[in-house]
């Protein structure tokens, strides 16, 4: 059986690895549009420096995922995955020492706050004399009455922000929700699916937080807590794509071929069946047959690649809306900000994985420090901080267009403006990131049409963030690779089973809840 996949992103490798552990005789090819793998999960190494796109956490409820992560990468100090160690402080004899290791996944402290007044709030809001400081009294009481008023008079969650404001008030809303998701969307809120907070909040509310509040008051554990407020999380040592590269050498130890720089042209399909692939590899036209198609490329780039698709589909895919991002990476001897929290870190500074801008007077949408993800991603942890700056933005517009000189002092001269640095840059890099978010607006409405019409093709199947216009976590693209796998075993076409990843509300939010 011929097997060829679009994408060498965790959907697509993915597929791939699950395909070929199970039976190394079959044919598996990836094209990779890019010269590395990892899609946006990948880590970009400047001069020593690396950089994630993004900030990908390590976390899922799936216990499938973890264990494919754990088999390729173990964590530190352990052996390949085991339910016996996982979660506890039992070591596993006879492993080198982990510092001197390659290949390996950390247990990473998560600290993510809001900046909004040139003040640091908790992400997800915390229930704390802190919060109640920054903010004032005056205004915790209309936070505190604004809520009780939402929760009486509920509003329909017919767009994101009335999603928010039933679980926040208007005025936390206001504060905390709207500056951000405007920056990231291009759009308000109330333009927005309300679908996008069921996916990406996790049912998080004020009764949520009060709860894990008084449950971490009174040490009581939670199995079923949000992921929204999930304090570690496992983290590769030089980032995400090093387990994604690891997992490719493996792929092609099995056989599997992973062709880079390889762009899809052409999609030929007969009679409701792909016949074959057509994509320039090396400025050269290359054309592959196939028995089975797995697409993780943007629905539009798919359905315009195609031969024979209706004009009523090809409309709806035409304007499925994305959010393209730019990530300036920025490395400083130290930046400006005092540790006021209890977490020590080694640079003697904040020990934020990321930081979400909620100042309106910026463009600026998040600050990531690397050296809290992993020191190791920072060529000298102790004397440099190397952060990655947040732009979100639309291809071809006026910010994607910009030169990288300009980027760069455009991050520098907001630093300055949100008290975060102000002195001279010791190096930079700018990376920008195409369709990095796949949006809930314009013709996202008729998208189920899209997907009525990819199910008359027999033999394909569409995996991972953009292959299915879901904003998926990074463990939900994995599980839909894995799904994908499976279906393909076991020669079924429901791929119902991939559009619905990561929408079941017993799999987001507490059951019974």
């Amino acid at each position: 059986m011929e097997i060829v996949i679009i994408g060498a992103g965790p959907a697509g490798l993915t597929v791939a690895y699950q395909l070929l552990k199970k039976n190394k005789k079959l044919k598996v090819t990836i094209l990779e549009e890019c010269g590395s793998v990892g899609g946006i999960s990948k880590t970009v190494n400047h001069n020593g420096n690396r950089m994630d796109l993004g900030g990908h956490r390590f976390f899922t409820k799936n216990k499938d995922v973890e264990k494919l992560w754990f088999n390729i990468m173990p964590l530190q100090g352990y052996p390949a995955y085991d339910d016996k160690l996982l979660g506890t402080n039992k070591k596993f004899k006879g492993k080198k020492d982990p510092e001197k290791e390659d290949n390996v996944m950390l247990v990473r402290n998560r600290v993510s706050r809001i900046f909004y007044k040139h003040k640091f709030f908790d992400y997800p809001i915390s229930l704390n004399a802190k919060t109640i400081k920054n903010m004032g009294f005056i205004t915790t009481i209309k936070c505190g009455f604004s809520y009780i008023y939402a929760t009486i008079f509920k509003k329909e969650e017919s767009n994101l922000e009335n999603f928010y404001i039933n679980r926040f008030g208007n005025e936390l809303y206001n504060m905390f929700f709207k500056g951000y998701t405007t920056k990231l969307w291009g759009r308000t809120p109330s333009d927005i699916d309300s679908s996008w907070g069921s996916q990406r909040v996790k049912g998080i509310s004020i009764r949520k937080v009060l709860s894990d509040y008084f449950k971490r008051l009174f040490h009581i554990k939670d199995k079923h807590k949000e992921t929204s407020l999930i304090e570690s999380f496992y983290y590769p040592k030089y980032g995400p794509g090093e387990l994604y590269e690891e997992m490719a050498k493996q792929i092609e130890k099995m056989g599997g071929k992973i062709l880079l720089n390889s762009k899809v042209t052409k999609i030929k399909k007969t009679n409701n069946k792909i016949e074959s692939v057509t994509y320039m590899h090396n400025k050269k036209k290359e054309t592959i047959t196939c028995d089975k198609l797995v697409s993780s490329m943007p629905m539009k780039d798919l359905l315009n690649d195609m031969n024979s698709v209706p004009k009523k589909i090809l409309s709806i895919s035409n304007y499925l809306p994305y959010r393209d991002f730019v990530t300036i990476g920025v490395l400083v001897p130290k930046l400006a900000l005092k540790n006021e929290t209890h977490i020590k870190t080694i640079h003697n500074n904040i020990p934020d994985n990321w930081i979400y801008i909620q100042d309106t007077s910026v463009r600026i949408g998040r600050v990531q420090i690397f050296n809290n993800w992993s020191s190791y991603m920072v060529k000298d942890p102790i004397n440099t901080m190397w952060i990655g700056l947040e732009y979100f933005c639309s291809e071809g517009d006026s910010f994607w267009n910009m030169k990288d000189e300009d980027l760069v002092k455009l991050a520098k001269r907001e630093l300055k403006k949100m008290g975060f640095y102000d002195g001279k840059l010791l190096d930079s890099k700018v990376v920008k990131v195409k369709k990095a978010y796949p949006a809930y607006f314009d013709t996202y409405d008729h998208i189920d049409e899209v997907r009525e019409y990819i199910n008359t093709i027999d033999n394909l199947y569409c995996i991972g963030r953009n292959g299915t216009h879901s904003y998926n976590n990074m463990d939900h693209s994995i599980l839909s690779g894995m799904i994908c796998a499976d279906l393909i075993k076991n020669n079924s076409h429901d791929l119902n089973k991939l559009w619905n990843v990561n929408v079941d509300k017993s799999y987001q939010e507490e059951k019974n809840d």
